[in-house]
């Protein structure tokens, strides 16, 4: 996709739209998710394509995230930084939700790119994540065997929650089967720390400048969902990490949704 208005559903979409105007079937619940804008200078952000053989999005670019497991709201999760309570005010969710969010921002990243927010104490981060014992850790996160409380405690480090910059808020349209009420984060990639390609839902890693990947899209060379689009525009405008972190965000809940416009169904945000 290489708009995010007024985008035109294929027929499948464009008939569970008109099924679901017509109150013949109920849209899937939304699961919590949360994914996380990594920053470096240039400013370049990382990007992941998902596997083609993956049930949501693809093919697609898009950056770390993922759901929020129910272990990401225990209050064991050692933290540092804006209190679950206050991101909840941030993103108008519980604190509960807000500490799963959060929990689920930093375990998702680690497990997508090996890029750890977390540190010793709260000024501290880790410098390195690269060795065997952490890809061994990071495995036992993905395949659930190990929770990411445990994780921090048996390892002796925090959460960093001030690394995070919450972006912006964006729910999957009720037309799709498979959706999700994600929170956007931004963060800067720690010293010493580097990304790498990790595999898993991925086939692919990337560096880009925002507008690369945007001009990227726009030729067809790659495939964007329009959150992510959207998100890489408005990074676009700034020409330093500083920058993007200085920009003041309101945070508003976006939910595309489907409309028919001269008898085609299309999908719009506003």
């Amino acid at each position: 996709m290489t708009d995010v208005t007024g985008l035109p559903l294929p027929a499948e979409l464009a008939t569970r739209a008109r099924d679901l105007l017509a109150g013949l079937v109920e849209p899937v619940p939304a699961r919590d998710a949360a994914t996380v804008v990594i920053l470096r200078e240039g400013p370049e952000v990382y990007l992941l394509r998902r596997k083609s053989t993956m049930a949501f999005a693809a093919g697609a670019y898009v950056f770390p995230g993922g759901s929020v497991d129910v272990r990401d709201t225990d209050q064991a999760v050692a933290w540092a930084g804006p209190s679950p309570a206050e991101w909840g005010a941030v993103f108008k969710a519980g604190e509960e939700v807000a500490r799963g969010l959060v929990c689920a921002a930093v375990r998702e990243t680690f497990e997508e790119s090996g890029v750890l927010l977390a540190g010793p104490g709260p000024d501290s981060v880790v410098a390195d994540t690269t060795g065997d014992d952490w890809e061994a850790d990071r495995l036992a996160l993905i395949d659930r065997s190990l929770a990411f409380a445990d994780f921090l405690a048996r390892r002796g480090l925090v959460l960093r929650s001030d690394l995070l910059k919450p972006w912006a808020h964006w729910i999957t349209p009720e037309i799709e089967h498979r959706r999700f009420d994600t929170r956007f984060f931004a963060a800067v990639l720690p010293a010493g720390q580097r990304t790498r390609d990790v595999g898993g839902e991925a086939d692919q890693v990337v560096w880009k400048r925002p507008a690369e990947a945007i001009e990227l899209a726009r030729r067809g060379e790659i495939f964007l969902m329009p959150p992510t689009y959207r998100t890489l525009s408005e990074l676009s405008a700034h020409d330093s990490v500083a920058g993007i972190l200085a920009e003041r965000r309101e945070i508003m809940t976006i939910m595309p949704r489907a409309v028919e416009i001269a008898g085609e169904m299309r999908l719009v945000t506003g």
